[in-house]
């Protein structure tokens, strides 16, 4: 949407000892640089995902630091996007609206495209849950960790429609940033812990529009509302509009102060489905898989069935790479017997751990008082702490991982991933507590509902217990 903002932005607010708020005006004075920021990192961004295409794959002897293809790789999933993640839950999504290069791709297009108003079905809540699963599964399917060709495929690929949808879709806007991108959803529930935000003061905005003043044009990319903004879920944090109607400043806030106080206002189903499902299920089968012994279990029995009753083929058949794995010279090929397998794996971690979760959420809804759908969904939120830092701690591995291979060993790696999944536990825990208050004064039913939700994140906690001490 495009809104006007007062001339005289800099006169009504700007405390000198406000650091933040100061921040914030600064952010909307150098768009122009921040536009060149954006541009610097697109740059960086196409050549890490283009040029290890047509680079041989590395060999054993390869370093991250003499091969580019490694060096690629290494960028992308040990150091970019772990870092997108933290910076998110400590910044809101200033990623998105400040380096992201879809956004910027996208938003760039859209000014120049056809400007076609957004279509209901654009619209439905649901797109970036299911973009994120689908995403996910084929990426392990592909083996988009280790190969630069898969990572072409769906990070250029999702590039690519960003710019189709920002070509077809709305005039100056991130489109497809805010209905479609599969990680939005993601951001958008680690940005509700971020301590700094944009803040709305409605007394000041409500006396700007009494004073009479017609403000100059503003235009938010992702379509924020701004009037009824209350927290920092689709916000991108751009600066934009800092000093709107001297009503908008970035602030501070407690890390808490969304989900207890903001995100119960309005019931969102698919976000308990991305929390549940999603971050607390199937990226855990995602990053498990490939080290799990039921994993090789089940497939050594169905491959021995498969045999008694004679069929071979599904040990057999393979597929293209960008189906499944193929990569014969490096002796790396899924049969289809191992991408079923592996769907079916991921699947079925997604759903127990979901399952066993959701039951957990429902009886701590119950045990607040009558059933509430809303106070369900808001019992979930609570959970965000511990299903970001298990996602960031599964990314994390990969660093690790890739370092260990060139020699490199990372000292304290086991406490700081007990210290971080302690601390993500302790402090969804805290988040349930005082959002039962909300529903109720009653100690007993407060307690018996963190009991639940307590035994929903012992569930995840096991999930990535496995994963790091055990297998």
């Amino acid at each position: 949407m495009t809104i006007r903002a007062a001339p005289q932005r800099h006169a009504q607010f700007v405390p000198a000892h406000d650091i933040w708020q100061r921040l914030g005006d600064w952010l909307r004075d150098h768009q122009g640089s921040i536009r060149t920021v954006q541009w610097i990192v697109v740059l960086f961004y196409v050549v890490l995902l283009i040029v290890p295409v047509f680079l041989p794959l590395p060999d054993h002897t390869a370093y991250l630091w003499t091969n580019f293809t490694r060096f690629a790789q290494f960028v992308f999933w040990g150091v970019w996007w772990p870092l997108v993640l933290l910076s998110t839950a400590l910044v809101g999504r200033m990623w998105c609206g400040i380096l992201c290069p879809e956004g910027a791709i996208t938003e760039f297009v859209s000014g120049r495209g056809r400007g076609r108003a957004i279509p209901r079905w654009m619209t439905w809540p649901g797109w970036p849950t299911i973009a994120f699963a689908c995403t996910t599964l084929y990426g392990q399917m592909t083996s988009i960790y280790q190969y630069p060709r898969p990572t072409l495929l769906i990070l250029g690929g999702s590039t690519l429609a960003a710019a189709v949808i920002g070509y077809l879709y709305g005039r100056n806007k991130r489109v497809w940033c805010r209905y479609l991108c599969p990680v939005s959803g993601v951001f958008g529930l680690l940005a509700k812990l971020a301590p700094l935000h944009f803040r709305v003061d409605p007394p000041l905005w409500q006396r700007s529009q009494l004073s009479g003043i017609k403000p100059g044009a503003v235009n938010c990319a992702p379509l924020v509302p701004f009037r009824t903004m209350r927290g920092a879920n689709d916000c991108h944090m751009c600066g934009r509009c800092s000093g709107f109607r001297g009503a908008i400043r970035l602030a501070r806030r407690s890390p808490n102060h969304e989900i207890v106080h903001v995100a119960g206002s309005v019931a969102k189903p698919w976000e308990t489905m991305l929390i549940v499902f999603g971050l607390m299920g199937l990226a855990v089968g995602a990053f498990q898989w490939s080290v799990s012994p039921w994993f090789v279990a089940a497939k050594l029995w169905l491959a021995e069935r498969l045999v008694e009753s004679g069929v071979t083929w599904p040990l057999e058949a393979t597929a293209p790479w960008w189906l499944l794995t193929n990569y014969p010279q490096r002796s790396d090929v899924m049969t289809l017997l191992d991408g079923v397998l592996l769907v079916a794996y991921m699947l079925t971690i997604a759903l127990a751990c979901g399952a066993l979760t959701v039951s957990m959420l429902a009886f701590a809804t119950r045990s607040l008082g009558s059933w509430q759908p809303a106070r369900f969904h808001h019992l979930a939120q609570a959970l965000i702490p511990l299903a970001g830092a298990g996602v960031f701690l599964g990314l994390f591995s990969l660093t690790i991982s890739q370092l260990h291979s060139d020699g490199i060993e990372l000292p304290f790696v086991i406490p700081l991933r007990a210290t971080m999944l302690v601390l993500a536990t302790f402090w969804s825990g805290m988040l349930c507590w005082q959002v039962t208050g909300l529903y109720s004064w009653q100690p007993g039913r407060r307690v018996l509902a963190v009991f639940f939700v307590g035994l929903a994140m012992i569930v995840t906690d096991a999930g990535w217990l496995l994963l790091f001490w055990i297998w």
